[in-house]
């Protein structure tokens, strides 16, 4: 079988009569040495020769990339397609590409490998959404030099970047909804123990201490629609009148449960989703949500991995559809 060598600067500067060092300046895109219709001629002989630059090569002599690796934790919600879409448009106006890395759903064993991976391209900088570390994973990132920024995760301290929603306040925003509507007796459901978790937990116990209202026993789930689907009857059974789903699955679940029991939305159950996906728009009814700017989170995690100006975190708005009653 022949083998076809790939081009390289030495042949274009063998075709196009010019000294290696001239291709060499034309094709790193070094201005100021060399004339237009030299550069024309050139470019012109590379594609010829079907000619592709070796980035791995050049990032070798850089001693880095102009990539960002973002490294995306495969929760069951759907927000992750907002944050991506913020990530890399700031990205591409910084001048810097974007590799994903998948690191399963709170696998350990894969977020370390995605952040060996990530610090093997001696990538600019490492953007970790939704990932929740361990003292392994931390441990190589401090150790690595290298720029890390935590996305839609605050793990409570300012000694780490990180770009989020406030997410006790968040929660305290949701359940003071529910209780200026005249809801007394609310529960907390879909909803784990983990960093944001715990802080929405937080959030919605102050909310209703700060009432004077006794706090349901919050629900665990995984932020999952099944979780929302499997939670409704202990939901029934805690007799509340109003619920805060962990998430926009959560809700979706809870409301198809909830009506394939004959339960109409909101007359018999208000449900409050946090997020504000989509999905609040496509059911029937429409969600109302404490709605969250990933596009933004994104957006910001790219400043502040890139020591630009960036916020910490990021305002939420409530937004009003048709699932919450007045509870009279």
């Amino acid at each position: 079988m022949e083998v076809v060598m790939k081009p390289t600067i030495k042949d274009i500067a063998a075709k196009s009569g010019f000294s290696i060092a001239t291709v060499s300046r034309v094709l790193g895109n070094k201005t100021g040495s060399y004339s237009e219709k030299t550069q024309i001629k050139i470019l012109k002989v590379a594609k010829e020769l079907g000619y592709r630059k070796n980035s791995v090569a050049v990032d070798l002599v850089k001693k880095r990339s102009d990539v960002i690796a973002l490294i995306i934790n495969a929760t069951p919600t759907n927000f992750s397609t907002q944050i991506i879409d913020g990530i890399q448009q700031r990205a591409s106006e910084l001048g810097q590409g974007v590799i994903i890395l998948y690191a399963g759903n709170r696998d350990n064993g894969l977020q370390h490998k995605a952040i060996i991976t990530a610090l093997e391209r001696s990538v600019t900088g490492i953007l970790l959404a939704a990932i929740e570390p361990d003292e392994q994973d931390l441990a190589l990132l401090k150790a690595s030099r290298i720029p890390y920024c935590f996305v839609s995760l605050y793990l409570g301290t300012r000694d780490i970047l990180a770009v989020s929603s406030d997410n006790r306040d968040l929660a305290y925003q949701a359940t003071q909804y529910l209780i200026d509507r005249g809801h007394t007796r609310i529960s907390l459901v879909g909803i784990d123990g983990y960093h944001t978790g715990s802080q929405r937990q937080a959030g919605y116990r102050d909310a209703m201490a700060a009432n004077q209202l006794t706090a349901a026993d919050i629900l665990s789930g995984d932020y999952s629609y099944e979780s929302g689907v499997k939670l409704l009857q202990q939901v029934h059974d805690q007799g509340v009148t109003a619920v805060i789903a962990a998430s926009d699955m959560v809700a979706a679940g809870l409301l198809t449960a909830a009506q394939q029991q004959g339960l109409t939305i909101p007359r018999d159950l208000s449900i409050m989703s946090i997020d504000g996906t989509i999905i609040c728009q496509i059911t029937t009814p429409a969600l109302t949500s404490v709605t969250q700017d990933f596009y933004r989170i994104g957006s910001q995690s790219v400043n502040k991995v890139m020591g630009q100006p960036a916020e910490d975190f990021i305002p939420v708005v409530i937004t009003e559809r048709a699932s919450v009653a007045v509870q009279k």
